[in-house]
């Protein structure tokens, strides 16, 4: 068999066989398979970072899931520990710079005082002519004598100087090499507040993860196949309509407020950080009309300070299976807790009249929308549409029908 056969062989088997069979795999087991690095081994760090990109790219199973976000809290962990490494050693390092300070502030002051006492007698001997050293001299010895002397002098003079600028320079050295470390201090502890934040975000996630799938591998497909039909539905209904910025929509009555999705305040925000997995990103603008309407409700209800951006930023506990769908129940938002439950899946006078409702209808073959029902007047169901533009207080029924109706929710607080 030529050469050019077994290129041909081996370019086949290449292609055939790419490189799934090197790449990095998520742990089949729950053991953890970077426990036998020491913490502040690099390795470590990168071993965790391999677990999580592998069980990132199969986060289709509440297993693989779990391991990413495991493999994420080490990941903030190891991060904590270096920040706080980090922190005492610039306070070491600080503390020795400001003894340092004190130290050379003393020699300084210590010199300059000595500086000031030379330089009137110094003043004095140079206003002494030439002609009156020859004049006071006894002889030609005495007189070389007193010359070396003056010389002598001039030099210490010239010397305790240097000695005093030289002492002045590493003075002023040392003072901005230390505030230098007590900037770094500075950023170092923010950066650990910040790491200290997320990874209170991290296992806020994960337990909630937990709690709403009771670690079943059925429940978490389960949940997580009707919060992406519902996503999709979303991003549909956006989609069709060509969805684009708004500016100036917000306006507030003695009802509440008025919020549009696209608002340019919060529409390119994005959903619990889902960049994707809404048949693209997660952003407000695309799927934010139910968080837009909790928002409206939460207004209505007197906390106008809580805005859609708020809803899109709050906890992930807030969201189902960890994507960009607001969970029914309880969520907390800027430390209010707001409750959506059910009240059936058709509107009627008799729903409204309890107070507004958040409702759901569908849109187009594949849309999905969520709008808030207000008020029911003169035979008319009285909405704001966080989708369209300005639309506050438009007739439910001049933009959907009463048949499209697949969900109706009440807000309390």
């Amino acid at each position: 068999m030529n050469k050019r056969v077994w290129i041909a062989i081996v370019s086949t088997l290449f292609f055939l066989f790419p490189f799934r069979i090197f790449a990095q795999s998520c742990p089949s087991t729950d053991q953890d398979p970077c426990a036998n690095y020491a913490n502040n081994d690099p390795k470590k760090s990168e071993c965790y970072q391999n677990v999580s990109d592998a069980c990132k790219n199969q986060s289709n199973t509440l297993s693989s899931t779990i391991k990413y976000m495991n493999s994420q809290i080490q990941l903030t962990t190891i991060r904590i520990g270096a920040a706080q490494t980090k922190i005492n050693l610039l306070l070491n390092e600080i503390a020795q710079l400001e003894n340092e300070v004190v130290r050379l502030e003393g020699v300084l002051n210590n010199r300059l005082a000595l500086l000031m006492k030379r330089i009137p007698a110094s003043y004095k001997r140079s206003s002494i002519s030439q002609f009156g050293t020859i004049l006071f001299s006894k002889n030609i010895f005495d007189f070389v004598t007193r010359i070396k002397y003056v010389a002598a002098v001039q030099r210490d003079d010239a010397a305790a100087v240097l000695k005093v600028k030289s002492a002045q320079n590493s003075f002023n050295e040392s003072k901005q090499v230390r505030e230098g470390k007590t900037v770094q201090l500075e950023e170092t502890k923010s950066k650990l507040q910040q790491e200290n934040k997320h990874l209170t975000q991290q296992k806020q996630e994960k337990d909630a993860l937990l709690s709403q799938t009771k670690g079943q591998e059925a429940t978490y497909q389960q949940l997580l196949a009707q919060a992406r039909k519902l996503l999709a539905g979303f991003a549909s209904f956006a989609d069709s309509q060509g969805a684009t910025l708004l500016s100036g929509q917000t306006t507030c009555s003695d009802w509440g407020c008025y919020y549009n999705q696209r608002d340019t305040q919060w529409g390119n925000a994005i959903i619990n950080g889902q960049s994707s997995g809404c048949n693209g990103p997660c952003s407000v603008l695309r799927v934010g009309c139910l968080i837009t309407s909790v928002a409206m409700l939460a207004s209505h209800y007197g906390h106008r300070d809580i805005t859609p951006q708020d809803v899109a930023f709050s906890s992930p506990a807030n969201y189902s299976v960890g994507t960009a769908l607001l969970m029914r129940g309880t969520i907390y938002v800027k430390g209010v807790s707001i409750n959506r439950s059910s009240v059936g899946s058709r509107l009627s006078p008799d729903v409204v009249s309890g107070g507004p409702v958040i409702v759901g209808v569908y849109s187009g073959p594949f849309g999905t929308h969520f709008v808030v029902v207000k008020s029911y007047t003169d035979g008319k169901y009285i909405m704001n549409d966080p989708y369209v533009e300005n639309g506050s207080d438009k007739s439910f029924t001049d933009y959907y029908s009463l048949n499209s109706v697949f969900e109706v929710d009440r807000v309390s607080m």
